[in-house]
């Protein structure tokens, strides 16, 4: 059964005072299982969005800490900043990562809720997913007024919290208010203006943002709002759905920035609003200078946003992921105000960021020696799939240079097609370096079981026949995978760069030792399976891809023979 994560993203009104922010994000790595991914301060925003990950029983209990903790060191009477606010944690969102739905996920953050507003004496509002009133859906009705309003709200039987008090005392006054919710992955993003305008910033999140902007006669700014037959103001829309936006100056950087909330980038994604924004800001004579990402983003969303601008660049999408990123970084401009580090800023990467170390992690030297050393692994499964990996590197190499050869502009797609391709190979056999080595340790794991009794001797053979079967389906794959990637040298050596014919040639032998290789290890590794019938069939499958390989082998290296 998959793991249930979730993320909890709380804001905190203090992004200047170091010391306090370090006590209050660190407060909950105090919680066994819950893993602090980021803390991201602003100065002149005097917030700071903390980011931690865990199963949600740990998550609940993190938060509740980070929520008390900070209501005891944060005096909201004392608060100023440009960013809307109304609490010492002015929200608590709960994200689900994996193995958990959004509904469950509501349902945790109605606990958290209850337990904060009775437990902290705070007032605590639902919104979006885990709201229970309509109005208190979107943020903007709840955190209405602001930290300086609170005292009315409170007083309105409206607006009366969902939990804790309902009367505003020397103690709400310290803690103001907590909105929390469930919500999917919420992108903060800041795109970076040549101005010091918040006026001017204002208009162009006007134009983007869904809500876009109110409709009024004469003068767009001061002219009469223009309302429909219930007297409600009438509205412009903007350009982008599930965009949420304003202008603001950030002292801290002697600009204006607009501030986006991208709430379901599967709608907008981030490099939409950014190229949106530079339209709308170049139409307005100003110019767009870089962009940046509060807290973290998924991996998807920057290798996405390198697919789009490497499209308009008309150039092969069949790069690496390092080089994807670094396209995204400076196409977006995130490195514009300050420096972007992907190892902390993405998701991904920083969940990965673990002590375990990857076959494939290390330098080649490195490699070499952990195969040369007195352990039995990584062996020839694990350099099988490596070398499967060279090979169709090496197509992928003549792809994306025929990509880039001038005068065959025409066909950029097509060579970047094969290269994606190439990719996708590469991406699968890197894995099986790993999951070979595994798989062998697995068997070990099990020979290394007690056999003091008879029930222990079962449960120790039937671990080793498991074990036995995974490390033999394994290669298998190895051969499935390295054989498949052929395709691609095949297309490279017939249609690709002619100056390139070796390099084709060459990844398709890397190909064919892949396989051969991983042949040896299923067959080694099927003669000591004991159910018969599997061990002929994993065999039988085996015989049939080597086969193939080696017609394979022979009609690309003929063909690139007479050539040569």
């Amino acid at each position: 059964m998959q793991k249930q994560l979730i993320e909890c993203v709380p804001n905190i009104s203090e992004g200047r005072d170091l010391d306090k922010i370090k006590r209050i994000s660190h407060e909950v790595e105090t919680v066994a299982g819950v893993k602090l991914l980021d803390v991201d301060p602003g100065i002149a925003t005097n917030r700071t969005v903390i980011t931690f990950v865990g199963e949600p029983s740990q998550v609940i209990e993190a938060a509740f800490k980070l929520i008390k903790l900070a209501s005891q060191l944060i005096d909201m009477s004392k608060h100023k900043g440009e960013h809307p606010r109304f609490g010492a944690t002015d929200v608590c969102p709960l994200v689900p990562i994996s193995g958990i739905t959004l509904e469950e996920t509501s349902k945790y953050a109605q606990l958290l809720g209850k337990r904060v507003g009775e437990e902290l004496k705070i007032p605590v509002y639902l919104y979006e997913n885990a709201a229970r009133i309509p109005d208190r859906i979107n943020l903007a009705n709840c955190r209405s007024g602001e930290y300086e309003g609170l005292s009315k709200k409170l007083s309105d039987p409206d607006w009366a919290p969902d939990f804790g008090p309902i009367e505003y005392n020397n103690h709400v006054a310290s803690t103001g208010a907590t909105a929390i919710s469930a919500r999917d992955f919420l992108v903060a993003y800041n795109v970076n203006l040549n101005t010091t305008s918040t006026r001017r910033a204002n208009a162009i999140a006007f134009d983007i943002r869904e809500g876009g902007r109110v409709k009024r006669t004469g003068n767009p700014i001061i002219g009469q709002k223009v309302l429909d037959t219930d007297g409600n103001p009438i509205r412009i829309p903007g350009k982008l759905k599930a965009v949420k936006g304003i202008g603001w100056y950030i002292e801290e950087y002697g600009i204006a920035q607009i501030s986006y909330n991208l709430t379901n980038i599967s709608v907008t994604s981030m490099h939409e609003a950014f190229y949106e924004t530079t339209k709308a800001a170049h139409e307005r004579g100003l110019r767009v200078t870089g962009s940046e990402i509060i807290g973290l983003i998924p991996l998807k969303a920057m290798l996405d946003a390198a697919d789009f601008f490497l499209k308009k660049q008309q150039r092969s999408l069949g790069i690496s992921e390092s080089e994807k990123i670094k396209i995204a970084v400076k196409s977006l401009g995130l490195d514009d105000l300050k420096p972007f580090n992907p190892k902390e800023k993405i998701i991904e990467y920083v969940l990965n960021n673990t002590e375990q170390k990857r076959l494939i992690d290390l330098t080649l030297s490195d490699f070499a020696d952990e195969t040369a050393g007195e352990s039995m692994a990584p062996g020839g499964g694990s350099i099988s799939a490596y070398v499967g990996v060279l090979g169709v590197s090496l197509g992928t190499m003549v792809a994306n240079l025929s990509a880039h050869k001038p005068g065959w502009d025409e066909n950029w797609e097509t060579y970047s097609m094969w290269a994606e391709k190439g990719q996708l190979y590469q991406g699968k056999l890197l894995a099986l370096v790993d999951e070979d080595t595994q798989a062998f340790n697995k068997i070990i794991e099990g020979f290394r079981l007690p056999k003091n009794s008879n029930a222990e001797k079962m449960v120790r053979s039937q671990a080793i026949e498991a074990a036995t079967i995974y490390a033999t389906k394994v290669p298998l794959e190895v051969m499935k995978t390295a054989c498949e990637s052929m395709e691609v040298m095949m297309e490279m050596a017939k249609n690709g760069l002619q100056n390139s014919l070796s390099d084709a040639g060459v990844g398709a032998l890397c190909a064919r030792t892949a396989v051969y290789g991983a042949y040896l290890n299923v067959r080694i590794n099927a003669k000591d399976i004991k159910d018969v019938a599997t061990a002929e069939k994993l065999l039988n499958e085996a015989t049939v891809i080597f086969n193939k390989t080696i017609n394979f082998e022979n009609e690309i290296i003929n063909y690139i023979n007479q050539k040569i």
